[in-house]
């Protein structure tokens, strides 16, 4: 397994080892010793989340607040995504920055997003199965997130602007300047 820290300090890029032959593949998606020791992180999951999308769906920027917050372990189950994490840790040096990793059922990466990050992503094939785990249960009273297309973070999503399908709730989200963080 190999772990590299991104420029975001504590989101690290997770390219686990994979072991093929002519039955297939196998690897080890999650190693609670080894990601603690890799990532210098001490975090118990506790809600693993998976979703079905098809392309030009667009889930994000989310987030949960206070006690709520949540860190992220992501990977692609099926299909290609980009994947985006945002900084919104006040005082960060790296505050209203953002990671994006394009993650493929091919090159099973995962990303960890701590806690203090918004997250979202964008199905780039027909289809695609995302899964995460989280340090921390889901509460519908602590949602909140950042509209996707953000001047602030101008973020390039990889696709056209007619082609993005977004929810009601999160065309209406709040810039990162106007978030309550």
């Amino acid at each position: 397994m190999i772990v590299k820290e991104t420029k975001l300090k504590g989101c690290f890029i997770i390219e686990p080892t994979v072991f093929k032959d002519s039955r297939g593949y196998f690897f080890e998606s999650f190693n609670q010793k080894t990601f603690n020791k890799l990532t210098n992180q001490k975090v118990n999951f506790v809600q693993d989340n998976e979703s079905f999308s098809s392309k030009g769906v667009l889930r994000g920027l989310h987030y949960q607040t206070g006690d709520d917050a949540q860190a992220k372990l992501v990977r692609v189950i099926k299909g290609r995504v980009l994947d985006i994490a945002v900084d919104l840790r006040r005082g960060s040096d790296t505050f209203g920055e953002y990671e994006a990793l394009e993650m493929t059922e091919d090159n099973k990466m995962q990303l960890f997003i701590p806690r203090g990050f918004a997250h979202g992503f964008v199905v780039l094939s027909d289809t695609a199965i995302f899964s995460y785990k989280c340090d921390n249960f889901y509460n519908k009273g602590s949602e909140d997130g950042i509209i996707y297309n953000d001047n602030h973070l101008n973020i390039d999503w990889k696709l056209p602007e007619e082609e993005l399908l977004i929810s009601e709730k999160d065309l209406v989200l709040p810039t990162l300047k106007d978030a309550k963080l």
